[in-house]
């Protein structure tokens, strides 16, 4: 459950057994007054602490396409294009569909998942490619964070895309378009690692 819904749980408990105290007839006490705070506190501070604890984690697929499908030619850069999402919030940044772990979920259901929502894309439209998978390690607001992704081509080319209310905008894109989008080295690093892997399996 996710750690602000628990917060806002436990104030709701602690506001109901007030409003329950200022109805019974017993007089308050200060000392009662303040065992029910000292435990409301101690409950915010375990939330926190949980809060702090938790490791910022996401996880995501490449897609890619071939523009002549079952086209195998050694010069994949004139054959591939790349799927990027356009954010509907913050900087508006360009990125692949990726998101936060669940809890219960493993990387790759999560990746599966996110793909789907964010892009409309479910599992049985697309091929994940073996043998690549890419860690990115960077900080985010102090903290570290990681994000994996795999490499998955779409089967039909022409699929529609399906956005979610988190992104407003994509495209597909030949890889120097999608670095130029992408803008984090680390992202580029990343599409030119898929690219490289993909010429090499051609």
């Amino acid at each position: 459950m996710h750690w602000a819904l628990l917060a806002w749980r436990g104030l709701e408990e602690w506001r109901e057994a007030l409003r329950r105290l200022k109805r019974c007839p017993v007089k308050l006490t200060l000392q009662s007054v303040g065992e029910s705070l000292e435990i409301h506190q101690g409950l915010m501070q375990e939330l926190l602490v949980h809060r702090r604890s938790m490791a910022l984690r996401a996880c995501g697929l490449i897609i890619y396409r071939r523009l002549q499908p079952g086209c195998l030619s050694s010069k994949v850069g004139n054959n591939i294009e790349y799927l990027l999402l356009q954010t509907s919030y913050g900087t508006h940044h360009w990125t692949p569909p990726k998101g936060h772990v669940d809890p219960g979920e493993d990387d790759l259901e999560t990746a599966l998942r996110e793909t789907q929502e964010e892009a409309g894309l479910d599992s049985r439209q697309i091929t994940l490619v073996e043998g690549f998978k890419k860690e990115l390690q960077y900080a985010v607001r102090g903290k570290p964070k990681t994000v994996i992704y795999w490499l998955a081509e779409i089967k039909d080319h022409n699929t529609e895309i399906k956005l979610s209310d988190e992104h407003q905008d994509f495209r597909w894109l030949n890889l120097e378009e999608a670095c130029k989008l992408a803008q984090y080295k680390d992202m580029q690093a990343v599409l030119r690692d898929a690219q490289q892997f993909l010429s090499l399996e051609a």
